[in-house]
């Protein structure tokens, strides 16, 4: 048996495919549908790593009698979120109104014209802990919705026009100033845990966006105080449950607050960003446990996330598959027990591996099974490479987590920066490679002859939902970054079609930007409220994202229009800056850009001399704030298409690099010390 979402794309909604239940795609027909039978839709967002998701669908979705009376009384959409974040966040707006909190899987009952009147989060089959049964809230909104049709209108008409007035915070003058983001930073550390690192307490997400700012402005003012924060962070993170100590890669969160036992969903998203924070905290501080970090995940995408195409899978799930029946195994994987350490190294090393990995007969985690950490680093780091690598090779016959191969545009984008630079700066070249496959992908399969990106492909097939913001400024930040790494003028030509596309069809003319294009977002979204938010979550916000490329973009071309732009964008977070540096810490790294210029390197030589490489390294190298660095060939035309190549030459016939600031350039230099001294 098989419902309609057989034929999906998605491999979340594949999940549901064999469901009782008589599921529909969002779309027209559905909400056809439930007007022709005059009853709500029941909508159900989640995605294909989310835990809680996979238990509901367990004990609800593949029930075969709350599916008949769903069937019967609902049009039931399953959305993944992945797919469509312009419906997920709307209406994730109205699960936050109605219970003040929000997460994955949102359940929602609308109109039939979209309008959402009730809604919540993870609902089980048994009433407990406050909450009703799955089958009980669905005869409650059925009775509702059939006998006091007047009061469901009614609080429909409410959450409506709720969720149409939302207001944003009030923007400032101008971008932040240099004394709103000293504030920010001691707002943040007045937040910080100096046990544990991060922020706040559990369950604790890794705060990337947070430690880039905190990396920049140290790198801007040298202020200590910031560089502490992100150094304790990254290795209370590293050492903990959080990171696979096996095969590196970050899992999505920690459910307590010492980074001990992870949610163990692995997502595209937070590795790549996790992978440029530690590449440029080696840059900062040449530490080797963040060299060891930025190795390992480097390695950990391109092993277990590429694709056969050469894109970036979107995750790796929490739970294992079953077992001759057995429910799936949440981070079964991933953990350890004493005797299984036996069973693969043998006495005498399982009790050094167990104390080192601080695998406890009692364990960490659930039944006996302890989580790896690593407290402390090993004393004998031959000894370890041996265990680790036998313990590596012994779990990969375990059952693996399944793996959500669609290919999502921002998170590509994403991967393609951190891969760019971390394989420039630790002379990779299979990296930048991957970086480089990656983007030609985008290209051929998600950006149109229009410069209009689609969000999602699989296996090859590009699929049928338009890019939102966020997919247009993340990829434009991935092919800025292959500019600087490759010198290839084409990445900048594609980065000026997705920014002008943002310009033209993202713009809110009150300031900053919508989430969706003004061709693109769904009518019934529309009738509600067209998606807009300045703040951080999992990932950059969409604006603060498509300000740091605009603004590298207009240093790379000198364009003001696309500087302008930039600048507009991050009024907002003079405000956000004070009230919350926690949701804005990419627009608050990009603010630091902006500070510092950014800083503009030009390097004008021949790719085959070494001293072309030299300096080109040394401008890689540099920590300034958001640093725009080029290189290109003398006697190649096309290093022409690059304005801020154009009018440079060599020096005395040799290799050069010219550093600008704010319209202001200082002496070319032939020197890589000189130039890194420049840059310091």
């Amino acid at each position: 048996m098989s419902n309609r979402l057989r034929d999906a794309r998605s491999p979340y909604l594949l999940q549901h495919a064999d469901n009782p239940v008589d599921w529909w795609e969002w779309g027209d027909e559905a909400f056809a549908e439930a007007r022709r039978r005059d009853v709500p839709v029941l909508l159900s967002v989640g995605y294909a790593a989310c835990h809680w998701c996979h238990v509901m669908a367990h004990e609800s979705f593949e029930d075969e009698r709350v599916a008949a009376y769903l069937n019967a009384h609902f049009v039931a959409v399953k959305v993944d979120r992945e797919e469509r974040p312009d419906v997920d966040a709307v209406y994730m707006e109205s699960v936050q109104a109605l219970t003040g909190q929000g997460g994955w899987p949102m359940t929602a009952f609308l109109t039939p014209e979209g309008k959402p009147f009730y809604a919540g989060t993870y609902f089980p089959p048994q009433p407990r802990h406050g909450l009703p049964s799955f089958s009980q809230l669905l005869q409650a909104v059925d009775d509702a919705w059939t006998q006091r049709r007047g009061d469901v209108t009614e609080s429909a008409d409410r959450i409506g026009q709720a969720l149409g007035g939302v207001a944003q915070v009030a923007a400032g003058d101008g971008p932040p100033a240099a004394a709103r983001l000293d504030a920010a930073v001691a707002r943040l550390a007045a937040e910080f845990d100096p046990a544990a690192g991060g922020f706040g307490g559990a369950p604790k997400f890794p705060p990337s966006m947070v430690l880039e700012f905190l990396l920049r402005h140290h790198a801007r003012t040298g202020d200590p105080r910031p560089l502490a924060m992100a150094e304790t962070t990254c290795e209370r993170m590293a050492r903990g449950g959080l990171y696979d100590q096996l095969g590196g890669g970050f899992a999505r969160y920690s459910v307590d607050a010492g980074w001990v036992v992870p949610h163990f969903e692995k997502m595209l998203y937070d590795n790549a960003l996790l992978l440029r924070v530690y590449t440029h905290l080696w840059r900062t501080t040449a530490s080797a446990a963040a060299a060891r970090v930025v190795r390992e995940t480097a390695g950990f995408l391109l092993r277990e996330l590429r694709t056969a195409e050469g894109g970036f899978a979107s995750s790796l799930d929490a739970d294992s598959p079953p077992v001759a029946g057995a429910a799936p195994v949440e981070g079964a994987f991933y953990v350890w027990t004493p005797d299984q350490l036996r069973e693969v190294l043998g006495d005498d090393d399982a009790s050094w591996a167990g104390e080192l990995l601080a695998v406890t007969p009692s364990g960490t985690f659930e039944h006996g099974a302890s989580t790896l950490q690593l407290p402390r680093d090993p004393d004998d780091p031959g000894r370890w490479e041996r265990v680790r690598g036998q313990l590596f090779d012994a779990r990969l016959p375990r059952p693996a987590p399944g793996r959500d191969d669609k290919v999502v545009a921002a998170w590509n984008g994403l991967a393609v920066a951190a891969l760019a630079e971390a394989g420039a700066l630790f002379d990779e070249p299979a990296w930048v490679e991957a970086a480089v496959a990656a983007a030609d992908l985008l290209v051929r399969l998600h950006l149109d002859e229009r410069g209009r990106l689609v969000r999602v492909s699989r296996d090859g097939v590009a699929g049928g939902h338009a890019g939102v913001l966020e997919d247009y400024a993340d990829v434009a930040e991935g092919f800025l970054a292959l500019v600087a790494v490759t010198g290839d003028p084409v990445w900048l030509s594609f980065a000026e079609q997705l920014l002008d596309g943002v310009l033209a069809r993202f713009t809110d003319p009150a300031g900053g930007f919508f989430d969706t294009g003004d061709d693109a977002t769904d009518v019934r979204l529309a009738g509600l409220r067209r998606p807009q938010d300045p703040t951080d979550n999992a990932t950059p916000s969409g604006w603060s994202a498509a300000a740091g490329a605009l603004l590298a973009f207009a240093a790379y071309t000198g364009s003001a229009r696309h500087r302008d732009a930039a600048d507009d964008a991050l009024r907002i977070h003079d405000a956000l800056a004070e009230r919350a540096p926690r949701f804005a810490g990419w627009g608050l790294a990009v603010a630091e850009a902006r500070l510092a210029g950014p800083v503009e390197v030009a390097v004008v030589g021949h790719r085959d001399d070494v001293r072309t490489g030299e300096l080109h390294r040394a401008a890689l190298r540099s920590t300034s704030p958001g640093a725009v660095v080029v290189a290109g060939d003398p006697d190649d035309p096309a290093a022409a298409a690059v304005p801020l190549l154009r009018d440079r030459s060599a020096v005395g016939g040799a290799p050069a690099a010219y550093v600008c600031r704010n319209f202001v350039c200082e002496l070319p230099t032939t020197d890589a010390a000189a130039l890194a001294r420049q840059l310091g």
